[in-house]
């Protein structure tokens, strides 16, 4: 059985090295493999769209902890999801959602049984106190209805569309990646004439990153299943002070 993290912990303080150790001491033989812990601070919608574009890749039957909670400590409900191939285990604060639009889910259970959680004297650390026993009690073979009561309902995640229309894409910047990347919510170009995010003019619509203008802004179709506004072995973020909900414009006609 495989564990894979996913959180905005970091690596300063030792969050994540404690959440290993909780579930190792539940489960030692189970495989721990870390997607990231480096999601922009509070960004759901970053850890939402980098689960997205991850969980595919990863054998069926893996378990996903997926912790980016602002809400900790709030009514906000700790889940499990189960759907055809993998299980989840979350805060319900949307993070989970776009990717349930591609893995319908087949069981929702609002996490309610102590035996399986930690006690704690505070209400700061759920993926110590919730998400972690929980996952190693699941990898462990716990049946998945032991946790809680079954719900119907996840709380669906907001993600700006591009808008299509005559010709014209209207998109925005979502999130950077490590390399300065603006990623964007536009998914599909059919014909590039021109582009703009601000009023700085996109130069090119490339395959590859070196094949884009140094000096200037270029489109590329990234891992993310997005276009990404890139400078060749630069940052586009830093080069040209670019910020997530900046407006992207394609003219395809």
């Amino acid at each position: 059985m495989l564990i894979a993290l996913l959180t905005d912990f970091g690596y300063k303080d030792g969050f994540v090295g404690t959440v290993k150790g909780v579930i190792k001491s539940i489960n030692p033989s189970v495989d721990i493999i870390d997607i990231t812990h480096e999601v922009s601070s509070f960004n759901i919608l970053e850890g939402a769209l980098i689960l997205r574009a991850s969980f595919k890749y990863f054998p069926i039957g893996t378990i996903f902890t997926v912790v980016v909670d602002p809400g900790v400590g709030t009514e906000r409900r700790p889940i499990i999801v189960k759907t055809k191939n993998y299980f989840f285990v979350a805060p319900d604060n949307g993070i989970l959602s776009p990717i349930l639009e591609e893995e319908k889910p087949e069981k929702i259970i609002h996490i309610k049984n102590s035996k399986f959680t930690l006690k704690a004297d505070n209400n700061t650390f759920h993926g110590r106190d919730i998400f972690a026993p929980v996952s190693a009690y699941l990898s462990a073979g716990i049946d998945i209805s032991e946790f809680g009561e079954e719900i119907n309902e996840y709380k669906k995640l907001e993600v700006p569309k591009a808008r299509y229309k005559d010709g014209k894409i209207e998109g925005q910047i979502l999130f950077f990646d490590k390399f300065g990347n603006a990623v964007t919510n536009i998914e599909r170009i059919t014909n590039f004439k021109k582009g703009f995010v601000k009023d700085i003019p996109i130069k090119k619509l490339i395959n590859a990153f070196l094949e884009g203008e140094k000096e200037g802004l270029n489109l590329i179709k990234g891992s993310f299943g997005f276009y990404e506004i890139v400078v060749p072995l630069d940052s586009a973020k830093e080069k040209f002070n670019l910020k997530a909900g900046d407006k992207v414009i394609i003219y395809e006609a």
